[in-house]
């Protein structure tokens, strides 16, 4: 029993064979990760393997008893969940910065014409697959360049990001995800949800995420429909799902990674 592979990250696509593979950049080389029925497959397809992606496993069967008993069931039957961290920080704030203010279906077709238009691709025995340009790449588009892929809206904050990472990329790789968060939050037009998405995308650290997300809450109606839950536009939702797992960032994290992956997951 494998569980399932969380399936949130944009660059996943799926093959003819019923597989997911994505390609990601780590600091010594590129990978390709493919999800298949015998669980992860990892592959250097570039540069070296000394930086491997990293792994995050959760398992719902150490949620507390305060989580709402349908809630916690649903994601006891999802089983343990796999979610490979987003390796490139530069891909994270990218990955967050192009998910504002759109429906998930159109950041995916966004972030992928993103990368294909104007990243690296990939030949691979799975298909062409892409890699998100780099900062320095950013700051050469013009603006009809950003408009021509539907990213206009995302032109000014993709820039301001390209330009902040530029300096301080560095010391952004040594914080731990509360820390990240604040470091992100900083760079014009980042507000606290695009800088809290980025962060757990690349720590892995799904305590950090913001838990009062439209996919969050959609999710944990659909698995708990019975439950007594908030309007979408109610503030009562977030100090109430934090509440659950009170100081135990642990728990928060497996909490909101678990509900996610239910919402985005392969088998």
């Amino acid at each position: 029993m494998h569980g399932v592979l969380m399936s949130d990250h944009p660059a996943w696509t799926e093959t003819a064979a019923g597989e997911r593979v994505r390609a990601v950049r780590t600091v010594s080389g590129v990978w390709v990760l493919r999800w298949d029925d015998d669980g992860l497959h990892m592959s250097c397809v570039q540069g070296t393997e000394d930086v491997k992606p990293v792994v995050v496993t959760t398992d719902p069967t150490c949620l507390p008893a305060t989580v709402p008993s349908a809630l916690r069931a649903g994601l006891l039957g999802l089983g343990s969940v796999q979610r490979p961290t987003n390796p490139s920080l530069w891909d994270a704030v990218t990955t967050a910065i192009l998910r504002q203010v759109v429906r998930a279906g159109q950041a995916r077709k966004l972030y992928r014409a993103w990368c294909t238009t104007y990243g690296t691709t990939l030949d691979t025995p799975h298909g062409e697959l892409a890699l998100a340009p780099s900062a320095e790449r950013v700051l050469t588009l013009e603006e009809a360049q950003f408009a021509e892929i539907g990213a206009k809206f995302h032109r000014s904050a993709l820039r301001a990001a390209a330009e902040t990472y530029e300096r301080n990329a560095e010391w952004w790789h040594r914080m731990d995800a509360p820390d990240l968060v604040g470091a992100l939050v900083t760079i014009p037009r980042i507000g606290p949800w695009t800088a809290s998405a980025a962060a757990a995308d690349f720590t892995g650290d799904f305590s950090v995420y913001p838990h009062d997300d439209l996919a969050v809450r959609t999710w944990a109606a659909q698995i708990a429909p019975g439950h007594d839950w908030p309007d979408k536009k109610d503030k009562a939702f977030g100090p109430m799902w934090t509440g659950w797992t009170g100081s135990d960032r642990t728990a928060l994290h497996t909490l909101t990674l678990s509900t996610l992956a239910w919402g985005s997951h392969a088998r």
